[in-house]
């Protein structure tokens, strides 16, 4: 079992850049795939991109290649995702996410989920 916590969240101006961090509990972080999701106000959940056990391989949404990076550093139990070139519709909760089958856009793969972190783009 792990257990996720988000942090990095705030308000910034479009164009701006925000790093989100998920820490993780346990010491089993490594064997785990990394999902980041957000959700703005009555939406569906989005995926936003996903990273594998070792950091080798990640995938972003089509809709935010270029602007949004994840990478995430296994000794410090952390997974990061870098926001840049921020847009006003990029306003939303971001959540982060643990999978044990892998990274993909289906929130149904991943057992673990944080509180999520509020990220607001002010145009």
């Amino acid at each position: 079992q792990v257990q996720l916590v988000e942090s990095g969240g705030g308000l910034v101006q479009a164009g701006g850049s925000l790093r989100l961090s998920c820490a993780a509990s346990g010491r089993t972080f490594s064997s785990y795939y990394m999902g980041w999701f957000r959700q703005a106000p009555g939406k569906e959940r989005e995926f936003v991109g996903g990273i594998n056990w070792s950091g080798r391989s990640t995938s972003n949404a089509d809709s935010l290649k270029g602007r949004f990076t994840i990478s995430r550093d296994n000794a410090k139990n952390t997974v990061y995702l870098e926001l840049n070139s921020l847009k006003p519709e990029d306003t939303a909760v971001y959540y982060c996410a643990a999978s044990m089958i892998g990274y993909n856009n289906n929130y149904a793969t991943y057992a673990y989920w944080g509180q999520g972190t509020q990220v607001t783009v002010s145009s």
